[in-house]
């Protein structure tokens, strides 16, 4: 048992050594293609995979399993929630990260490592996608970050914000995006276990892609759909990157559509041999089965939910603006706002 928390905390520790300014924003800021390779592929994800390589030690010690599913399924939500009341354009896709790293770790934590896998591949196609989308944008408005001094920006930049768009359609778990074959395949597993630890995860992660659709859409809206709120002599020269740049982004925009769908079977197809021995996972353990014929009621609602947080937003920011503002002018409001903004 002490050896599985060792590991874990060690995995943890890594991830918060090579990638710091995901778990501490404030604490240290990189360029875009910086950021881009620590949250999509390497750094970061560190500590997910070392989980995942040390299966055979964790299937023997269930109850570091039950520590490391409780851990993840709060820092997605706990993630989430900071994420909603961010205003720097990086540091929402940052804490984006850390509530995808959350779903993976409590996927880790259910015995199903290869699921966490596969969402760790699709999350870094898109993620990718994002921040160098939003670093075409930072660079286009001279070096601006908070998104409340951005908007309009639809037509001044309308490749960068078609690429943002399926980016964050494939984070949310928007039908037919990758991230929508591997983030809801985690919390149908999480409802297969059938007991309370599963159940735990599932409500709590169905929640976190509410406020992950919430806070995508906010993005889009603050950054490219409102009206202008920036200096106008910046905004109103803003400009799509050169070829290179766009080229880039065009190559990450495919698997950020289809990654999911082609690499399904792939990665945690019945049969499969890309793991051979490399995941170990006790046949008492193994329900992915059971995922598949869970009921189809359970297995929609993170997608209803995301769906709703999406439209929520939009309905929210395009005609209830003034209501959000007053609301967040309230006692209430103020020290929620603030608890949260301030992490």
């Amino acid at each position: 048992m002490f050896i599985g928390i060792f590991i874990f905390f060690g995995a943890v520790g890594k991830s918060a050594q090579l990638g710091l300014h995901t778990w501490l924003p404030d604490a240290m800021e990189g360029p875009t293609p910086v950021s881009a390779l620590i949250h999509a592929a390497t750094m970061v994800t560190a500590g997910v995979f070392l989980v995942i390589r040390s299966s055979f030690i964790f299937e023997q010690i269930s109850n570091v399993l039950d520590f490391i599913t409780i851990l993840g399924a709060l820092t997605s939500f706990f993630a989430a929630t900071t994420g909603l009341f961010q205003n720097d354009l990086k540091r929402v896709i940052a804490y984006s990260t850390c509530s995808q790293l959350g779903y993976m770790i409590f996927a880790c934590g259910l015995y199903n490592y290869s699921v966490g896998f596969f969402h760790l591949i699709t999350h870094a196609f898109f993620k990718a996608l994002l921040f160098l989308g939003a670093g075409s944008i930072i660079h286009s408005i001279s070096d601006e970050q908070d998104m409340r001094k951005m908007g309009g920006l639809k037509k001044l930049v309308p490749f960068t914000y078609s690429v943002i768009v399926v980016g964050s359609l494939a984070l949310i778990g928007f039908p037919f995006f990758s991230g929508f074959y591997s983030k809801d395949l985690i919390l149908e597993i999480a409802y297969s276990k059938y007991n309370s630890l599963g159940f735990f995860s599932f409500y709590l992660g169905t929640i976190v892609a509410f406020f992950t659709a919430y806070y995508s859409m906010r993005l889009l809206f603050l950054t490219f759909l409102s009206k202008p709120t920036g200096h106008k002599q910046i905004i109103f020269f803003a400009y799509d990157s050169g070829f290179f740049i766009c080229a880039v982004l065009s190559c990450l925009v495919a698997p950020s559509v289809l990654a999911g769908y082609y690499s399904k079977e792939i990665i945690v197809g019945l049969g499969n041999t890309v793991f051979n021995n490399v995941i170990y996972i006790s046949i008492l353990n193994f329900n992915i089965l059971d995922a598949e014929f869970s009921d189809v009621f359970f297995k929609s609602l993170p997608v209803c939910f995301s769906l709703f947080g999406f439209f929520s937003a939009f309905i929210f920011y395009v005609f209830k603006f003034k209501f959000l503002f007053n609301l967040k002018l309230t006692i209430f409001g103020k020290k929620l706002y603030f608890f949260f903004n301030k992490k």
